[in-house]
């Protein structure tokens, strides 16, 4: 009975240690852990953005630079790309389960994540799903993660899905510390984003 009960409480201890936020982080690096915790839940309440910058991709068939706009609203984005990319100025809307991808002088695309349709339209393999975290200086919180810190106890880099980002400037904004400078490394494709300007927004649920 004594053992039954210490095997029940162990399997709500792990079953609450998998649900809790960022139980599946490896941290390293100089920044406290607590201190990095706190940056992470102030940024985690953020889900409204405006950002302007640019875009930098190296990819097989296409490589470029561009400029960024990029508009979240929870869980809607808006994200624009122009300039010389290859392929021309490209849009992508949506949100979970509905997605717009719409290409100059090649069409409007739909699909139910906007992973399939970079890579039908593109051939581009990046997980857009992911950025949404990524671009706040945060992992995703679906998958496993290994984080480096800085000595200010933000991401200095982060390992992800077989990707690894690294984030070499920060800037403050309305009392958000956000990233300035993102190096983004996958299989086969290298993306180099600078956010210029940054508008934060805490818009509630």
């Amino acid at each position: 009975m004594f053992l039954r009960h210490i095997i029940t409480f162990s399997l709500i201890a792990l079953l609450a240690g998998c649900a809790g936020f960022g139980s599946r982080e490896a941290v390293q690096g100089q920044g406290s852990p607590q201190l990095w915790k706190a940056h992470k839940q102030q940024l985690s309440t953020l889900d409204g953005w405006q950002i302007n910058g640019k875009v930098g991709i190296r990819a097989p068939k296409d490589s470029g630079s561009g400029t960024l706009f990029w508009l979240q609203r929870q869980d809607y984005y808006d994200i624009r790309l122009s300039g010389p990319l290859g392929r021309g100025a490209a849009r992508l809307t949506g949100r979970p389960g509905q997605v717009v991808l719409e290409v100059a002088n090649q069409g409007r695309f739909e699909a139910p994540t906007p992973e399939t349709l970079l890579a039908e339209q593109l051939g581009w393999e990046l997980p857009v799903s992911h950025l949404v975290w990524w671009v706040r200086g945060l992992p995703a919180p679906d998958s496993k993660s290994r984080l480096t810190l800085d000595s200010d106890s933000r991401l200095a880099s982060l390992e992800q899905d077989g990707w690894q980002v690294e984030y070499t400037r920060y800037t403050e904004q309305n009392g958000y510390w956000l990233p300035e400078r993102i190096k983004m490394h996958g299989q086969d494709l290298d993306v180099t984003v600078v956010l210029k300007e940054w508008q934060p927004r805490q818009l509630g649920h």
